[in-house]
């Protein structure tokens, strides 16, 4: 088991090139929201915007867009609906801009969003980080295709024990924190981010070696917290500038949400803090690793 530190997080996080253009610094699609949940992809739109991603576009419902446009001006906003009804020629020209995309901030749990995860893990070379309604349908429906790039899943114990059971596995109780994660990543091929106080990150590419993040607080228990942690992720993943491979963005994703929930709790305290209020941490926890 290792322990993330801040020298591994500012080894990472480097400096910009002086010439460097918003193309550059990742494109990133989120597929999120649904109407009733359009604060997941907000947060998570957020989280990847605050972590350095350069352009972003948001693969919501329609009825989304104002909320979106509104909340994250930053974002564009794509019609999940009119995805759907377009071509698979069409449907895999628009996914090869991205260069990392992040699946299932409440999105609602559907045969159309698995279609939607299909066609992505199929088209797609770029990370693929997987949360939330993403992993629900994966544990309702089972996994949807072969990604041709690397996966990044990130449960909760909730949707681990989901996904366990779907597998015949057992549950996070039974199989303990460290031994699930690892099951997981064995059988996704992928890295598995389970959440929690010191969330445990296993890489399913490298004998599965395990990771611990330290940062963060009990404040951070509060919606929409994991949300903010994908967006960060994938943003990481995205960013061509960084190189990381995609157990470096998932451990140094962890870090930095982690230390920008520190953050919330210093100015707001633990009872009161919110996952808008980390997600403004962001940017400070970054200024404070990288010094710029």
């Amino acid at each position: 088991m290792i322990t993330i530190s801040t020298e591994y997080v500012r080894d990472r996080i480097t400096p910009r090139p002086i010439d460097m253009h918003k193309g550059q610094a990742g494109r990133v699609l989120v597929v999120a929201g649904s109407p009733g949940m359009a604060g997941a992809a907000v947060l998570a739109l957020r989280g990847a915007l605050y972590s350095g991603a350069g352009l972003v576009k948001a693969l919501v419902p329609r009825e989304l867009f104002n909320i979106i446009q509104i909340s994250v001006p930053e974002a564009m906003c794509v019609d999940r609906d009119e995805f759907c009804k377009g071509s698979m020629e069409h449907k895999r020209s628009f996914l090869k801009e991205f260069d990392g995309a992040a699946i299932g901030p409440g999105m609602g749990v559907n045969e159309e969003n698995l279609e939607i995860m299909k066609v992505i893990l199929e088209t797609c070379t770029c990370p693929v980080v997987i949360d939330a309604d993403g992993l629900n349908c994966i544990s309702s429906f089972g996994l949807p295709g072969v990604h041709k790039g690397p996966t990044i899943l990130t449960p909760h114990p909730g949707e681990a024990d989901r996904l366990l059971r779907s597998l015949g596995l057992g549950d996070v109780r039974s199989l303990g924190r460290e031994r699930a994660a690892e099951v997981l990543a064995e059988s996704s091929g992928g890295v598995v981010l389970l959440k929690g106080a010191e969330t445990v990150i296993c890489d399913g590419h490298d004998n599965c070696r395990m990771y611990v993040n330290p940062t963060g607080n009990p404040g951070m228990a509060t919606g929409g917290s994991g949300d903010v942690l994908t967006g960060i992720i994938v943003s990481l993943a995205a960013q061509k500038n960084l190189g990381l491979a995609p157990v470096e963005a998932a451990c140094t994703g962890a870090f930095i949400h982690g230390l920008a929930g520190d953050i919330a709790a210093e100015n707001v305290g633990e009872y009161g803090m919110t996952s808008a209020d980390i997600a403004d941490g962001i940017s400070v926890a970054l200024k404070e690793l990288v010094g710029i």
